[in-house]
């Protein structure tokens, strides 16, 4: 496995990639003297990926919600019923996995015995055991997750917010899947989806921290013997997605003290990815602050008016097939928030962003993406985020410098359009 070296002036880091005879992509980036490493083995397989056609068949599959979540869970039950956290245990390593509405992810993180540990990783997420008797057992043990998720007023403000901005796409539904989904689920299914998606051509390897690249590529060559990656792409079904929101407002009375709100603009300019997507990102993101920030006039304004109680979340969501801007916070009376909002934006928008927000915004970005590469488990979760939407971890440096004041303005009237905004609401029972 040959190692190919990249050095970024900008930056002053390193990255070493190469493509395992399996498909697998592998990235290294050492860091020297740090003392901590950080590995993150994923899959391009998360909880929207629903209907497919694996490369070789002609048909589509489609799967109940929820298989992803399902299959992260019982990667960690080992046919010989060894315990995976034990073996990391012995070695120093803290292990997690997660799942997404776009990856699958399984980590550690150590200060030491890096190689045995990663040698650990490999192994353990390559070899699946679904039997008809842990598969039942799982079952329950999820479904009471996804009974706790059902009373958790933060991702029920979240799940409702999308369920109302999304018609057609799944990222409409709960990751973790229903009971009533989950309970469709068979060994069958995720041995399906597991020799479909856990292809190694479909997953990526990356490790940061105080480590010899060509240690890791010794690690990953005694583990993976593989030799068969796929020659074609998995073809992915997201629905037919109209622009349109279905539904502009959703209220859910759960066990709160006082109304939580999320209310936001659904991205209908999708389809790309790559550089492209990131500038378009980075092009939100300045927008978001520059219009939603806490030094900008429209927090002043709902703050010292009483509208929003304490501080005001922002977030830019840009994938590939879908995304949205949105705000949340606490209100007494979240209709007003919107109203106040739609007010602002409609005098704003005209006007756009002033030039010395943009330049000092933009400068601002710049310096928090330096200063990301001193948190290694940052760069490793940024690092696979982008990775499947085809954004290297040096893409920024060619990208941000290309956004002008122009782009960014033509952003901002095409983007906060008020018929497609939603508001979801939590509020005390």
């Amino acid at each position: 496995m040959k190692l190919e070296k990249i050095y970024n002036d900008i930056v002053k880091e390193t990255l070493y990639l190469a493509k395992h005879k399996s498909g697998l992509s592998v990235y290294i980036m050492p860091k020297e003297g740090y003392s901590k490493s950080y590995a993150i083995f994923g899959t391009h397989f998360g909880s929207i990926d629903r209907k497919f056609i694996t490369p070789g068949q002609k048909e589509y599959t489609e799967i109940p919600d929820g298989v992803a979540h399902f299959l992260e869970h019982k990667l960690f039950e080992q046919p010989d019923g060894g315990n995976v956290f034990e073996s990391y245990a012995r070695h120093g390593a803290n292990a997690n996995a997660y799942t997404s509405f776009n990856l699958t992810a399984y980590l550690f993180e150590s200060t030491q015995d890096i190689i045995e540990n990663l040698g650990i990783l490999l192994d353990f997420v390559r070899q699946p055991y679904f039997t008809d008797e842990n598969v039942e057992k799982e079952q329950g043990i999820i479904g009471q997750e996804i009974g706790m998720y059902d009373d958790d007023p933060d991702w029920r403000l979240m799940m409702n917010f999308l369920a109302s901005m999304y018609a057609e796409h799944p990222v409409n539904r709960d990751i973790a899947g229903t009971v009533e989904s989950i309970s469709k689920i068979t060994k069958d299914t995720l041995y399906q989806c597991y020799n479909t998606f856990y292809n190694l051509s479909n997953m990526v390897l990356f490790v940061i921290g105080d480590v010899s690249p060509e240690a890791v590529a010794e690690c990953v060559e005694e583990h993976i013997t593989e030799t068969e990656p796929f020659t074609e792409e998995i073809v992915r079904d997201y629905g037919n997605e109209k622009p349109e929101v279905l539904r502009s407002e959703i209220t859910q009375k759960l066990s709160v003290s006082v109304p939580m709100f999320m209310f936001g603009f659904k991205d209908t300019d999708c389809g790309y990815d790559g550089k492209s997507l990131l500038k378009k990102s980075l092009e939100l993101s300045i927008i978001a602050r520059a219009i939603f920030g806490k030094s900008g006039e429209l927090y002043t304004k709902l703050y010292d008016g009483g509208y929003i109680l304490g501080e005001l979340g922002v977030e830019v969501e840009s994938e590939k097939d879908y995304g949205f801007t949105m705000l949340s916070g606490e209100s007494n009376n979240p209709e007003e928030v919107k109203r106040v909002v739609l007010e602002y934006l409609k005098d704003a928008t005209p006007k756009g962003i002033a030039k010395e927000d943009f330049e000092r915004i933009k400068r601002s970005i710049w310096g928090q993406y330096i200063k990301q590469f001193n948190n290694i488990n940052a760069v490793a979760h940024g690092f696979m985020s982008n990775i499947f939407n085809n954004i290297g971890i040096f893409d920024f440096v060619d990208v941000i410098d290309t956004i002008t004041l122009e782009d960014v303005n033509k952003r901002f009237k095409e983007q906060f359009i008020p018929e497609l905004s939603v508001l979801s609401v939590v509020e005390p029972v």
